[in-house]
């Protein structure tokens, strides 16, 4: 299996589980500031244009909570459940997709993508907007955590390495985490793991 990636949002849970599990993959970094995700041999993968894009033999996969089930599915976890847990995690995918994604990835975009890329400096607007949206949402995740360890009970699964990956870039992107306890626990037992906090591979 081969994961095309770069060191953002969407491939840093894949990379994170593959850490996890100690799944062996080969992967294929990809420069976005050099346009390589839009050149006409990635595209033929991935027509989005984004990534992460996860090839194995003739399988193709772009989307990166698609990718996570079937990484730990086949790498023999119990991550992705096979009953109806299933459908509480899928629920919490499309949740981080439509809400909470969409608050964490702005601050995240207003701090750290366009410092890193040179885009400009941060919209106020555009992060007090984000910061509201932001606790409104962890409010909801806040109330859910409660007698909970993880996101589906008891267990660790993909849903959490799915929702929480704007969480560690809290501080530099000035998302009011700490106002939030129950939220704030999750990220630290995910924090607890080596592969939350280092999850890309290395580079020659």
């Amino acid at each position: 299996m081969k994961l095309y990636y770069s060191d953002v949002l969407a491939p840093r849970k894949v990379c994170a589980l593959i850490k996890y599990l100690k799944l062996p993959l080969e992967f294929a970094y990809l420069q976005l500031d050099k346009g390589e995700h839009k050149k006409p041999d990635y595209l033929a993968l991935n027509p989005n244009g984004k990534v992460p894009t996860l090839v194995d033999g003739d399988k193709v996969l772009w989307e990166a909570d698609a990718i996570l089930c079937y990484l730990a599915k086949h790498g023999g976890s119990d991550l992705w459940p096979g009953d109806d847990r299933q459908a509480d995690i899928v629920s919490w995918f499309s949740w981080n997709s439509q809400h909470f994604i969409q608050s964490g990835g702005a601050l995240y975009f207003e701090f750290v993508i366009k410092s890193r890329f040179n885009i400009g400096p941060p919209d106020t607007a555009a992060v007090e907007k984000a910061k509201k949206s932001f606790r409104s949402q962890a409010k909801i995740l806040n109330n859910h955590l409660k007698n909970r360890k993880w996101l589906v009970g008891e267990q660790l699964s993909v849903a959490d390495f799915s929702v929480a990956v704007t969480l560690p870039y809290a501080a530099k992107a000035e998302m009011p985490l700490n106002e939030f306890p129950e939220v704030r626990r999750w990220h630290d037992q995910l924090s607890a793991l080596e592969s939350w906090l280092d999850p890309f591979p290395q580079r020659a």
